[in-house]
């Protein structure tokens, strides 16, 4: 069967203010992700669920938002349609916690529309995550790219150039020298192919906290790829990035006015917004907060050449 016509439908009913494009973007790497983007005004996004693979379209109609689904697993990833447009997403108790710094209430103001997606999946976003460790987006860009085409097959629906994502057992069965040509070197290869042996373990778990002790406890997963991982995956608004090269910057220029800040000046800055700094950090990134720069950039390098 093609699956170029949807097997499941579904309309959504988000707020006037809902912005889909700003939502889902933190479900795609760029525009060009073989996994999931934005064409036209549609969201796709094409997964493996419980059920078999599936794609999604999202589209604006109207004041609705019509969800459709293609696929063996149409029916599984519809049903999510809502969490993934973030309309699952809960602002409970936010805009009072907002109101403590002028620069986080007009934000929260101006980016209203703006909800974080919930895909209830982890081990697409620990794909991604793990190759991100410690390179620039470049690097990390190119190297989901490769492994997804690598391993990847066609997504059902009627978009011919999306792939649906690795399975985490061929992942997992492929020595860490498949990953090398494309620039992945080991450590980040073997991080990867043990967190794909565990992936049924880490799809169950519960919650956001257990997901994070489950993660953190795969060697090569710390504290930064988890809470990349979770803030997707549950949609955590608390999920804090520590060890990102530019975030505790970012805070502490924007909350502080200081041009540097680590992970403790970050976490310490935050710490009044408890429950949503994940949300603080998103908004600070939507509205394209950035302290000064100083210094050289990080170099791009290519593994597959060592």
């Amino acid at each position: 069967m093609t699956w170029t016509e949807p097997a499941a439908r579904r309309t959504l009913r988000p707020p006037a203010e809902h912005r889909l494009a700003a939502t889902v973007r933190a479900l795609t790497f760029s525009p060009y992700d073989p996994c999931a983007r934005i064409a036209g005004g549609t969201f796709w996004y094409a997964t493996r669920t419980p059920a078999g693979p599936a794609t999604l379209a999202l589209r604006p109609a109207g004041g609705d938002l019509l969800a459709e689904a293609y696929g063996p697993g149409a029916g599984w990833i519809v049903d999510r349609a809502d969490a993934i447009a973030g309309l699952r997403d809960d602002l409970t108790g936010f805009a009072e916690l907002a109101a403590a710094h002028p620069l986080v209430a007009r934000l929260a103001a101006q980016h209203r529309g703006l909800r974080m997606p919930a895909t209830g999946q982890v081990f697409p976003r620990v794909l991604r995550a793990v190759l991100e460790q410690k390179v620039t987006g470049k690097e990390a860009y190119r190297a989901y790219a490769a492994t997804v085409r690598h391993f990847g097959e066609p997504a059902p629906g009627p978009v011919q150039s999306l792939l649906l994502p690795p399975t985490p057992a061929a992942v997992a069965a492929a020595p860490y020298w498949v990953f090398h040509p494309f620039g992945v070197e080991q450590r980040r290869a073997d991080t990867l192919r043990r967190a794909a042996a565990l992936a049924e373990r880490l799809e169950r778990c519960a919650d956001s906290a257990e997901a994070t002790r489950r993660l953190t406890a795969v060697p090569g997963i710390g504290a930064w790829t988890a809470a990349e991982v979770v803030r997707v995956a549950y949609g955590d608004p608390d999920a804090v990035s520590v060890g990102d090269y530019h975030v505790p910057n970012t805070v502490a220029w924007a909350l502080a006015g200081e041009a540097r800040g680590d992970d403790e000046r970050m976490l310490a800055l935050l710490e009044p917004f408890r429950g949503h700094r994940g949300r603080v950090c998103l908004l600070l990134a939507a509205a394209g907060v950035q302290a000064p720069r100083f210094g050289p950039r990080m170099p791009i390098r290519s593994f597959a050449r060592f």
